[in-house]
């Protein structure tokens, strides 16, 4: 007999069976018993999720001939026809290749005829958003009014490429990702019924790595069955099996990323390279391993969130107190950039060894987080070298220099300079910036003015004022102050501001100022 694969092997016949989907599957069974049935569903999230199996399961009883409280009961005739695939009452359409007008058209033929036998004729569509433009259009009447005894079931991973029209005509359910704990357990009572010997450890690595998805979660399990064959299962061989990485790696590959040794980095990922483990994974595992850091910074060591045996939890601990948030933060984006970059990269080593080096010289990046990175480096005493390397010093001194404070014609200065000012400025404060106007203030400096709530709340922001204080006490070596208005009458004040010059030329006479 040929041998089918765990999650065909195992999956849900009933609504009872399905983990994770607890509350569709009560919605769905409350529409059977009260007869409440829509004529079209929208089972939309990520794979593996059990979209599919409660498409099936909801064809069968819909049809059953002896109904339970879980759904069908897999064991009339008419049950036995749709799990043999025998049945014409349920059609299953793969749209990634049936995707023209004439499948529909196909579809619409049939829908003419009532079932032969049981209640409904049900049309279970998978990736329906895989469907052309003119086959949705050829879809849409047919699914707005449906016969009677017509319910079509369609399934997407890509919600966002469905049709409005299509959207409006279906019940939607999205489904989630199933947590770690409920696929942890799901794969342990099926071990004990398959007699495998496995380590928690061994299938609580499984559970993450499936990212949600039960059925990958299933397919990983089997690999290692196969693999190992009658052996136990242990925690490392599965780490070898799906190319993973302990957790000792990551707390040298950390340290050396904060000491800056270049060399040891990048025989780590020789290293990784070496035994086999893929890249991508790699660098998936290492950026989970920075997330716990991170949450266990956040959250002052709450390890509720950390999905981590307690002989790592003191350890990673350790490493939270050692570096910044701030670091950590600016870690996460590089490498999650980094992620999706070796998914197209054709020379994938070169592009995580470029990408882990300049982790390593946060003074080759312009972005915020590589800034806030290098002042807490400074703040705690380090300084960076051009080389890449780092070693601690004295913490510096800072040497507090008091500007002048601005006078009028500074003021003058900023107004005419304020669209080259606003353009240089780059990032955030500059787009924001670009929308307000500036008018002087009577106790000396500048009012900025936005006419647009949405404006005023990014423009008033601390860091974002901090931003341009910062760039005009550069460029005018003065102390302006700066003092941010909402003006939603949208009038800005009908004045025009001269300097001391220009008004003693246009009146031709000598003007004194007292101060």
């Amino acid at each position: 007999m040929a041998y089918t694969a765990l999650y065909r092997k195992f999956r849900p016949s009933n609504f009872d069976e399905v983990v994770g989907q607890e509350a569709i599957t009560k919605t769905l069974k409350n529409q059977l018993r009260t007869g409440r049935v829509s004529h079209a569903y929208l089972f939309c999230g990520t794979r593996g999720t059990g979209k599919t199996s409660i498409a099936k399961i909801m064809a069968r009883a819909l049809n059953c001939e002896h109904p339970t409280e879980a759904g069908p009961c897999n064991e009339c005739p008419t049950c036995k026809s749709i799990l043999n695939e025998t049945s014409i009452n349920v059609v299953e359409i793969d749209a990634a290749s049936n995707n023209g007008v004439d499948n529909i058209r196909d579809i619409k033929e049939q829908v003419q005829y009532p079932p032969t036998f049981g209640r409904y004729k049900v049309f279970i569509i998978d990736e329906v958003h895989m469907l052309s433009g003119g086959a949705f259009n050829a879809l849409l009447k047919t699914l707005e009014e449906p016969p009677q005894y017509v319910i079509f079931i369609l399934a997407t991973t890509e919600v966002h490429k469905i049709p409005v029209t299509v959207l409006s005509r279906c019940q939607r359910y999205d489904f989630k990702r199933i947590g770690i704990d409920t696929i942890s357990q799901r794969l342990k009572t099926l071990c004990k019924s398959e007699g495998v010997d496995i380590e928690d450890r061994a299938v609580d690595y499984i559970a993450k790595a499936a990212d949600g998805a039960m059925r990958d979660a299933l397919s990983l399990l089997d690999e290692c069955i196969s693999f190992l064959q009658n052996e136990k299962i242990t925690f490392d061989a599965v780490l070898d099996i799906l190319g993973a990485s302990d957790i000792s790696i990551f707390n040298k590959l950390l340290d050396d990323i904060i000491d800056g040794n270049t060399v040891e980095v990048l025989n780590i990922l020789n290293d990784a390279i070496v035994d086999g483990k893929e890249i991508g994974q790699f660098v998936t595992d290492f950026l989970w391993y920075l997330r716990n850091i991170l949450i266990l910074k956040s959250t002052n060591n709450d390890s509720s969130l950390v999905d981590m045996s307690q002989q790592n939890l003191q350890n990673l601990k350790e490493k939270a107190d050692a570096v910044s948030k701030e670091t950590l933060m600016r870690y996460i984006r590089n490498l999650s950039e980094l992620s999706n970059k070796l998914k197209y990269a054709s020379q994938k080593r070169v592009v995580a060894e470029l990408e882990f080096i300049r982790i390593m010289t946060p003074q080759m990046e312009n972005n915020l987080d590589s800034i806030l990175d290098r002042l807490s480096r400074l703040e705690s005493g380090t300084v960076i070298q051009s080389a890449g390397n780092m070693k601690v010093t004295e913490p510096v001194k800072e040497e507090i220099v008091e500007l002048p404070k601005a006078t009028y014609d500074d003021f003058m200065a900023v107004k005419k300079d304020w669209n080259s000012i606003v353009e240089n400025i780059g990032g955030k404060a500059g787009g924001v910036y670009r929308e307000a106007t500036v008018e002087p203030l009577k106790s000396g400096g500048i009012n900025v003015i936005f006419f647009s709530k949405m404006y005023y709340d990014m423009g008033s922001g601390e860091s974002t004022v901090l931003d341009l204080h910062s760039y005009l006490s550069e460029k005018y070596g003065k102390d302006i102050a700066i003092e941010v208005s909402l003006r939603e009458n949208k009038v800005a004040q009908n004045t025009r501001y001269v300097s001391i010059d220009e008004a003693q030329s246009k009146i031709n006479m000598h003007i004194d100022i007292e101060q």
